[in-house]
């Protein structure tokens, strides 16, 4: 993975993009610090990635279950 500041991404824009399409990953970094700002991924990688995240932080890790027999109208609901 490369990693550019914000002045060589732009000076090197071609380049990165080719990179991008042969299948690397670059972030792009900011300021003094360093500060990573974003990643350019090939869109296949993204593409193959969307509609997958998890849903909560304890996906896999935890679970739960309902019970055959639990009952509760809209009503005892919304009053609880």
């Amino acid at each position: 993975m490369r990693t550019l500041t914000i002045g060589e991404f732009k000076a090197q824009f071609s380049d990165v993009l080719t990179t991008v399409q042969a299948g690397e990953s670059v972030v792009v970094c900011y300021g003094r610090k360093m500060e990573r700002v974003a990643v350019l991924v090939p869109y296949a990688e993204f593409a193959a990635n969307a509609g997958k995240r998890p849903l909560g932080l304890l996906k896999g890790r935890a679970s739960f279950s309902v019970a055959d027999d639990f009952k509760l109208t809209d009503d005892e609901f919304l009053a609880a």
